[in-house]
């Protein structure tokens, strides 16, 4: 049976090692430093857009302030409607919202969001739709209130019709 070379490293060898970069102790500590300077940092995305932590935003009617919630993460609160007009772009509920929008981000509903109860088509249109997050982390538009609470700006066209029936819905599934 051949034997196996044993590798001893005296304490300026392992010093060696440390300063050339190869150290262990470090690297979760400043793997760790990196992540928080980067949530409190990063801000909220809107239309993708980003906005510092503190700024206000008015949308639809209402002002949305940046903040972080309790775990760092950037997310978009709800304030008072107001009757300023829009200060971001608002294209609708129209894409997964990773990488677009914050958590707490509205927009209206477009054909995107189309689902089916049964055999019947519920039209994406009909609803605002607000960023949340799934169990797995994962960010998806929910429904959060009617699309008469979202004011349209003059010159702003509300989002189409779908152009999806009934037909395209089969026990709960949208084909």
């Amino acid at each position: 049976m051949p034997r196996i070379p044993r590798i001893s490293l005296t304490l300026p060898a392992l010093a060696a090692l440390a300063v050339a970069g190869l150290g262990f102790a470090a690297a979760p500590a400043e793997a760790e430093e990196r992540r928080s300077s980067t949530k409190s940092t990063t801000g909220c995305l809107w239309a993708g857009t980003g906005h510092a932590t503190g700024t206000t935003v008015v949308a639809g009617g209402r002002d949305y302030l940046c903040a972080a919630d309790d775990s760092g993460a950037p997310r978009w609160s709800a304030g008072a409607p107001s009757h300023r007009a829009d200060t971001v772009a608002n294209p609708g509920s129209a894409t997964d919202p990773t990488d677009s929008f914050s958590l707490g981000a509205r927009q209206p509903g477009t054909a995107y969001n189309d689902y089916c109860v049964g055999n019947q088509l519920i039209e994406g249109t009909d609803d605002i739709y607000q960023v949340v997050r799934a169990a797995d982390g994962t960010l998806f538009w929910r429904a959060a209130e009617p699309i008469e609470a979202w004011y349209f700006d003059r010159g702003t066209i509300a989002p189409q019709s779908t152009w999806r029936t009934s037909s395209l819905c089969y026990e709960g599934n949208l084909a």
